[in-house]
C-alpha cells in the first residue's frame, strides 16, 4: 500500500456536491488527516470555474498552508440550463458544448495548472479529478451525450499531460482521472440515479482506497472505483 503520510493535508474542490462532501468527510473523518479543507463559490478562499482568477487566488492563499499531500477536484456538470445531454448530433450547440467544456474540461485544468504545484515534492502526493467512464473513446459502444463524453475525453488528455510535467519536479506525485461510477446524486438524478446509484459516501471512500493505493509509477492514469484501469 502507497499510503500518504501521517499529518497529511487534504483539499476538496467542488466540496458542496455530493461526492464532493462525501470526500471532504471522509478525509476529516482520517486519523491520518491533520487538515481537509472544502473549497468550492461560497467558501473563502473561494473558487469559480467560471472565473480563473478565483482559482489562482485561492491557490496563492493556500500554498503558505501547504504542501497538499492529496487535491481533489469533484465539480462535473451533466445536465443544466441548456438541456440535458445530446442523443443526437442535431442536438448540439454552442451554449449546451461551452458550458459542459468550461466546468468539466477548462476549469479542471486550470485547477491542474494553479494546485499541482501545492504538492510535496519529496514526499508522496495525489491529485485527482473526477472524470466518467463515458469518456473512454475505446469504451463508447452506445453513443450519444455529445458534449459530456467530450469533455471527459478531453479532460483525461490533460490530466495525462499534466502528469508528464509534474513528474518532472514532484517525483512522488501521482495524477489520477477518476470514474465513480452512478452515484445517487443531483447530477444523476434525471437517469434514475436513486434507483440505479449507490450512496455518494460509498463512491467516495472506494475512490479513496484506489487512490491511495496507486504508485508514482501509476501517475497519469484513468482508474474505476474497484481499481480497474480504463480504456483511453
Amino acid at each position: 500500500m502507497n499510503s500518504l503520510p501521517h499529518g497529511y493535508r487534504a483539499l476538496v474542490i467542488g466540496a458542496t456536491g455530493a461526492i464532493g462532501s462525501a470526500f471532504l468527510a471522509h478525509l476529516q473523518a482520517d486519523p491520518r488527516c491533520a487538515l481537509a479543507v472544502g473549497l468550492g463559490r461560497d467558501t473563502h478562499p473561494a473558487v469559480d470555474l467560471d472565473d480563473e482568477s478565483t482559482i489562482a487566488a485561492a491557490a496563492q492563499q493556500l500554498k503558505a498552508q501547504g504542501p497538499w499531500h492529496c487535491i481533489i477536484h469533484a465539480a462535473g456538470l451533466l445536465h443544466g440550463p441548456h438541456g440535458l445531454p445530446e442523443k443526437r448530433l442535431g442536438q448540439m450547440n454552442y451554449a449546451q458544448m461551452e458550458a459542459t467544456f468550461r466546468t468539466n474540461t477548462f476549469g479542471p485544468a486550470l485547477v491542474l495548472a494553479h494546485f499541482a504545484p501545492l504538492l510535496p515534492k519529496q514526499e508522496r502526493g495525489l491529485l485527482a479529478v473526477l472524470s466518467a467512464k463515458v469518456g473512454s473513446i475505446g469504451d463508447n459502444r452506445l453513443g450519444g451525450w455529445y458534449s459530456y463524453r467530450a469533455s471527459k475525453a478531453a479532460l483525461n488528455m490533460l490530466l495525462k499531460t499534466a502528469s508528464i510535467e509534474v513528474a518532472r519536479t514532484h517525483p512522488l506525485a501521482v495524477l489520477a482521472a477518476l470514474h465513480p461510477g452512478t452515484v445517487n446524486s443531483a447530477l444523476s438524478a434525471p437517469f434514475h440515479g436513486a434507483e440505479i446509484g449507490r450512496p455518494a459516501e460509498e463512491a467516495a471512500a472506494d475512490l479513496l482506497r484506489v487512490l491511495d493505493g496507486l504508485s508514482a509509477e501509476a501517475t497519469g492514469g484513468f482508474y474505476a472505483y474497484s481499481g480497474e484501469q480504463l480504456p483511453w
